[in-house]
């Protein structure tokens, strides 16, 4: 009878190992992804404002004609860009934008035509400010960066700076909506407009002196692949929170125990069929297999919680003279299946040891490595070791 109450209490342990993604988590602290995650697509559609250097002090403005709300002024285009987050709160991305702008000379308005491609850095301030949180429906995030443009009306290139505001909400788990205000700064004159030299004095100024393109921006942006990432525990505070676990889960253990003895001392009386079915419900029990969770990419025991359950069968294991059998996993939908074979054979060696120090006999132990798996549903629970006996 001390078997069967062991082996429903093992059961249930091993039942409440996956509950461990409860387990606390630092705010401002993500594991790292593979290269290949975090990349994403951008596509919009801009309203253009094109603001010279010509035209400061000139009185270009034609009584409010050609303010930056005017049909003589404004113009429409279209953006696309590519790009991949290295953390939640800083990523790069490539973007290209093409219109055809109004440049207003002092007695015409001529149409021209620019692209322009930019290399950008981004800074999410919601996951910088506020921890990383894959719930979050709003995310503010502004930009800065360089580039090349060209003004294909005459055949003209220029240097570029650029910054602006990206303000996106998230429509479901790969798909965003943004709204984008910028800044484009290219050379003096690239517009085919040439400045009066008489305000030359007006040059001297980071906003007049240059051709400036100024847009706003609607689109949706596209996650390719896995577009989040996975907090990383908070190991003192799971300490703190396993210790007072360990210690209601061994005065459980020893009131199972004193039932025991007790339930022993009714088991001597009992026949021996009722004696024999009790065994093979023990057998039930005992083979369910014990699942010890690890980290992406990892090869520490995640939860301190999950020993716990192993400690309570590798006391049944020395008792009984028990072979035990400790298959590693790691998850297939990250890494190359030669990095998840070893990595699986690397986390069934850390639970060996750990069997060892509880006073397993090593030569007791029998090792498997099943490398990437998605068994499971959930992908984290993939990343796992289990130990159970066997014959």
């Amino acid at each position: 009878m001390k078997k069967i109450v062991l082996g429903l209490a093992l059961a249930s342990l091993s039942m409440g190992a996956f509950a461990q993604n409860s387990d606390p988590t630092l705010k401002h602290s993500v594991s790292t992804n593979s290269f290949w995650s975090n990349w994403f697509i951008q596509v919009g559609g801009d309203y253009n404002i094109w603001y010279s250097d010509q035209e400061h002090g000139r009185g270009l403005d034609n009584g409010g004609a050609y303010d930056f709300f005017s049909k003589n002024r404004r113009t429409f285009g279209a953006s696309v860009a590519f790009g991949k987050w290295f953390t939640p709160g800083i990523g790069l991305r490539t973007k290209g934008q093409a219109w055809q702008a109004k440049t207003i000379g002092p007695a015409t308005i001529k149409k021209t035509h620019f692209w322009i491609i930019n290399e950008q850095v981004m800074f999410n301030l919601s996951n910088l400010f506020l921890g990383y949180n894959p719930n979050r429906v709003w995310n503010l995030t502004p930009f800065m960066g360089a580039g090349i443009a060209r003004n294909t009306t005459t055949n003209e290139y220029s240097m570029a700076l650029s910054a602006g505001l990206n303000s996106s909400w998230q429509l479901c788990r790969n798909l965003n909506l943004y709204l984008e205000a910028g800044f484009n700064r290219m050379e003096a004159d690239f517009d085919g407009h040439t400045a009066v030299a008489s305000l030359s004095h007006k040059h001297d100024r980071f906003w007049e002196s240059k051709d400036n393109h100024l847009y706003a921006e609607v689109g949706l942006t596209f996650n390719l692949g896995k577009a989040s990432w996975n907090k990383t525990p908070d190991v003192e505070a799971i300490k703190t929170m396993s210790q007072s676990q360990i210690d209601a889960l061994n005065a459980q253990l020893n009131d199972l125990n004193a039932e025991n003895a007790q339930l022993r001392k009714d088991l001597a009386a009992k026949p021996k069929v009722q004696k024999e079915v009790m065994t093979k419900s023990v057998t039930e029990f005992i083979n369910t297999p014990i699942s010890v969770f690890f980290n992406i990419g990892k090869i520490d025991v995640a939860s301190l919680k999950d020993l716990v359950n192993v400690r309570a069968l590798a006391k049944y294991a020395i008792e009984n003279n028990c072979n035990l059998l400790v298959t590693g996993y790691a998850d297939a939908a990250t890494g190359s299946a030669a990095i998840n074979q070893k990595l699986s054979a690397d986390r069934a060696n850390t639970v060996v040891d750990e069997l060892v120090k509880m006073g397993v006999d090593r030569s007791k132990i029998k090792t498997a490595a099943g490398g990437g798996v998605n068994t499971l549903e959930i992908v984290d629970y993939n990343r796992r070791a289990t130990v159970q006996i066997v014959e």
